[in-house]
């Protein structure tokens, strides 16, 4: 059963959500957060599997809840999926920040759904939409910074590379064995060893650092729901 945590401003939203999420048997709601910062005490009392967060409107303030809510001192930290406006300015924050996905807020109700049990997995969820402003961050980036992470590429074997072009790329775990022809437990090994790698905390973090190494080129397609 995996548990949620819903944290958004919006009462009659908060109800709808629940009543869709636990319309469906493998998924419960733990608990309601009226905003970042109770949706973070929430969570550390409550350890939800997937926390749901409303990161419409509220900028810089979504990517510190994120944050906080991603880097527990104790306990493994949620997965956090984010709903957000087509506007929002802040996607390539909130993913560096730890956020595991995104979806707009014209997402189906299926699709929501699909998504809380994608992240619960362990696996990346960003819109197409989200993806090219993702794209568009990092081009700015590489034009401000002349410290791309390149180095810690260096530090990956070619099958490294190859796994962590299709995490890229959006695929699970099972979908990149079958591509790669290895068992899912050696993706798995290979995960975490990249992830120790970089430095990253999770498989969002790995796919922005294969943007911002080179290793993924803005011209590719990348990042699916």
């Amino acid at each position: 059963m995996t548990s949620v945590l819903i944290a958004t401003g919006q009462s009659l939203q908060r109800v709808g959500l629940r009543m869709l999420l636990e319309s469906q048997p493998d998924l419960t709601v733990v608990g309601e957060a009226a905003h970042g910062p109770e949706a973070v005490r929430l969570s550390a009392l409550l350890r939800p599997d997937v926390v749901l967060l409303d990161g419409r409107g509220t900028g810089p303030d979504t990517v510190e809840t994120v944050r906080r809510l991603t880097h527990t001192p104790d306990g493994p930290a949620p997965h956090v999926l984010l709903l957000t406006g087509g506007d929002d300015a802040h996607p390539y924050g909130a993913l560096r920040a730890g956020a595991a996905g995104h979806l707009p807020e014209d997402a189906t109700a299926d699709e929501l759904v699909a998504a809380v049990r994608v992240v619960a997995a362990g696996d990346v969820v960003v819109s197409p939409g989200l993806a090219r402003a993702l794209i568009d961050a990092v081009r700015s980036r590489r034009a401000l910074e002349s410290s791309a992470p390149g180095g810690r590429l260096d530090t990956l074997t070619e099958r490294e590379r190859d796994v962590l072009t299709a995490v890229a790329s959006g695929d699970s775990n099972a979908e990149i064995a079958d591509r790669l022809s290895i068992a899912p437990t050696t993706v798995k090994s290979h995960v975490s060893n990249i992830l120790t790698k970089i430095g990253a905390r999770g498989r969002v973090q790995a796919v922005v650092f294969a943007y911002e190494s080179g290793l993924v080129r803005p011209t590719q397609h990348v990042l699916h729901a």
